[in-house]
């Protein structure tokens, strides 16, 4: 059974940083790419970044892109998400997942659908004001 346990959230006012934590365990961590989403009130569970099993590769949303990075440290079965210059859209609560395919390359759909992973944590609150 894989856990998962999402950490680092918190309220920041627009422009600041955080940094998202999540420890993994139930699965060799460094075989799996990872993935983290949001969910905002009222809307879809949405891709926001994602690193392959090796951390060679990454992709990310859009939205996000040039303002957050994804990384992972496979010592601790941790990934992390850095966030910078925050802007009050990204008030959601940031799960992680890992990606359900053994040693799956960042290459397709898959990655970017919520429906394609298996595990959730409980997700960590992060509230940006404006």
């Amino acid at each position: 059974q894989v856990q998962l346990v999402e950490s680092g959230g918190g309220l920041v006012q627009a422009g600041g940083s955080l940094r998202l934590s999540c420890g993994a365990s139930g699965r060799t961590f460094s075989n799996y790419g990872m993935a983290w989403f949001r969910q905002a009130p009222g809307k879809e569970r949405a891709f926001v970044a994602a690193i392959s099993w090796s951390g060679g590769s990454t992709d990310y949303a859009d939205s996000v892109k040039g303002r957050f990075a994804i990384s992972r440290d496979d010592a601790k079965n941790a990934v992390y998400l850095q966030m910078n210059s925050l802007k009050p859209e990204d008030t959601a609560v940031y799960y992680c997942a890992p990606h359900p395919t053994f040693r799956r390359a960042i290459t397709d759909s898959t990655w970017r659908s919520a429906a394609s992973y298996d595990y959730w944590g409980q997700g960590t609150q992060v509230t940006v004001s404006s």
